[in-house]
């Protein structure tokens, strides 16, 4: 165990364990159910040559037939070692993280959503990358940031994907509209009123109440200038007002403030709307929708591509008494993140890769990734700037007043302005 953190470990278990239980779902990762338990740490022999390591990751939806896991067979055979893998369901899988080190039973390799990166490296269940050795020099800052807390990095981003606008290329042709014209709020809310007019729908997207909905709301809040630790700012406002605006004008569905990320696709995939805010987890049914779509990026308020959250995993070393098995651990995650190997992984996962030079290749062999590629560079995590877990005592509160704004009972300024005082009492 790393000195010193067993005292803070037994201090931010238990709250970690109830911030993690109450909302820090991935908003990307596709959900499921699977079992399974630890394994002991091994003695310090196993870690130069054989023994078994656990890796835990948040995929139950590939078994032992997919490339996921001859990927992960490989890099262990690679290290010199067994690998045993279990996947969980993404918020089973934080808690049985936190538990499984509380108990001094944590796994070798740990693959976690990134906004849960700060839980665990503040409840001192992580290794830092100075501790583990892990090399993130080709890591792209932006989304290195999502790993990191106090001036630490707590692991390596396995892949990412973010938010853009598809589009309905037929509804916009009919409308008179050209996708590539659209650079801005203002000219986005032109070609939704062509839309319209034309007698189609706008625009559909998810601002349900929960972490889903701040997911979808962030592009426009940080494209407006706005910063998440000051809510009620004038841009911050302009965010909530401009969605708001749209329902009142028709241009968006009342249903977005029940939607999910999927229900709002749906909604999308009947042919009906001209635009829908969605992910790179939507390509392949995009493919299926039966009309010829475009895709664009998320406009910031005043030109340029706004930076969306980051979506996807850390691959990350816990902390273990035996602090000898961390040179296979090292190897391991090494095997699964490196150059070469990077570019199966992320396409396996569907994500954008983390280093430019893969996501380069990536655009290669589809060049349908270009737009989301860059989106990916613009893209920030929810937990960077220092956030760590204050981010989920601030993203309640604000799908909180973008709920009460879209129904009209509140005004968008008097429904931050409450947001911000919330916020400000929990995160002091």
């Amino acid at each position: 165990m790393r000195p010193g953190s067993s005292g803070r470990r037994a201090a931010g278990m238990g709250a970690a364990i109830l911030a993690a239980a109450t909302g820090l779902a991935a908003c990307s990762s596709p959900s499921g159910g699977s079992d399974g338990a630890g394994v002991a740490s091994a003695g310090a022999s196993q870690a130069a040559g054989g023994g078994t390591y656990t890796i835990w990751d948040p995929y139950p939806q590939f078994d032992d037939t997919s490339d996921w896991v001859k990927l992960l067979t490989q890099c262990g055979t690679e290290a010199g070692v067994t690998v045993k893998r279990t996947g969980y369901d993404t918020t089973d899988l934080t808690n049985k993280a936190l538990l499984a080190a509380q108990q001094g039973n944590s796994p070798d390799v740990l693959i976690v959503d990134n906004p849960v990166v700060s839980t665990l490296a503040e409840a001192g269940v992580l290794t830092t990358t100075e501790e583990n050795k892990l090399d993130v020099a080709s890591i792209a800052p932006n989304l290195l940031a999502a790993g990191q807390l106090g001036g630490k990095t707590y692991g390596v981003p396995i892949g990412a994907n973010t938010l853009a606008l598809y589009y309905n290329k037929e509804v916009l042709k009919k409308a008179g509209v050209d996708a590539d014209a659209v650079k801005d709020w203002a000219s986005l809310t032109a070609a939704l009123e062509k839309v319209k007019a034309a007698g189609k729908k706008g625009i559909t997207f998810s601002a349900i109440g929960t972490e889903e909905g701040s997911f979808q709301f962030l592009p426009w809040f940080w494209g407006s200038g706005a910063n998440l630790t000051k809510l009620d700012s004038p841009e911050g406002v302009s965010a909530v007002a401009l969605w708001a605006d749209w329902l009142k004008k028709g241009y968006a569905p009342n249903s977005v403030i029940n939607n999910t990320q999927t229900t709002s696709w749906q909604e999308f995939a009947t042919g009906d709307f001209a635009f829908a805010e969605n992910g790179t987890w939507q390509l392949a049914n995009a493919k299926k929708a039966g009309f010829d779509y475009g895709i664009i990026p998320i406009p910031a308020k005043d030109g340029g591509t706004a930076p969306a959250p980051t979506g996807g995993e850390f691959v990350s070393i816990p902390v273990q008494s035996d602090t000898a098995r961390y040179v296979a651990s090292q190897k391991l995650v090494s095997c699964l993140t490196s150059t070469d190997n990077s570019l199966a992984t992320t396409t396996t996962l569907s994500y954008i890769a983390p280093a430019e030079a893969v996501q380069a290749k990536q655009v290669e062999q589809n060049a349908e990734l270009k737009v989301w590629v860059e989106a990916v560079k613009a893209a920030k995590g929810r937990t960077s700037d220092n956030l760590g877990t204050k981010y989920p005592k601030i993203s309640e509160p604000m799908w909180g007043a973008v709920q009460a704004a879209l129904s009209g009972s509140t005004a968008p300024q008097e429904a931050m302005a409450a947001a911000q005082s919330t916020a400000a009492s929990a995160t002091q």
